[in-house]
């Protein structure tokens, strides 16, 4: 009888805690727990930044606003980004498109953040992540400043709208 009512408990124990998962903590988007801090002299977010996978993200900053693109190196994909700065925090929102694709699957989206360092080299450095919808976390996503490589929004694109901050439109006339 004890046995019982010790697998009893021990079921009870895991469909509250399995109801517990259900109703609320699981839900929440993934958010960054990342702070502001001063941008580091000398250095600014317009730029060309270099992932292995990403390829080359072009970024041009006008006031607090951001824009990018990029295009992965595989060609499969191209993107685009928009956000504020605050310091040498970058918060934004993406869409991908799948390159040969049309309709609600051809497009990915979400958000994520840049943080901009500086490497013991002194090259401009972004260590950031990107979340899938309403998250901002989840995947990695860093880049290398290029040196002397000027931003052009222009040489990156397809036939998909963008997601211009507005207002934040330098480069991509």
């Amino acid at each position: 009888m004890k046995a019982l009512g010790l697998t009893s408990v021990v079921l009870l124990s895991i469909s509250l805690g399995l109801a517990a998962l259900g109703c609320g903590g699981g839900n929440e988007p993934k958010t960054a727990k990342v702070t502001a801090g001063d941008m580091p002299s000398g250095q600014e977010w317009s730029g060309v930044y270099y992932n292995q996978q990403f390829g080359h993200l072009h970024l041009i900053e006008e006031g607090t606003n951001v824009v990018g693109r990029w295009k992965r190196t595989d060609q499969s994909h191209w993107g685009e980004l928009s956000g504020t700065k605050q310091g040498n925090l970058l918060r934004f929102s993406w869409k991908e498109h799948k390159v040969g694709m049309v309709g609600a699957s051809a497009d990915t989206e979400g958000r994520g953040y840049f943080v901009y360092t500086v490497s013991k080299d002194g090259l401009g450095e972004l260590k950031g992540e990107y979340g899938v919808k309403a998250d901002e976390a989840g995947s990695r996503w860093d880049g290398v400043k290029q040196v002397n490589q000027k931003p052009n929004l222009k040489e990156i694109g397809g036939d998909a709208p963008g997601v211009a901050t507005p207002g934040a439109t330098k480069g991509w006339d």
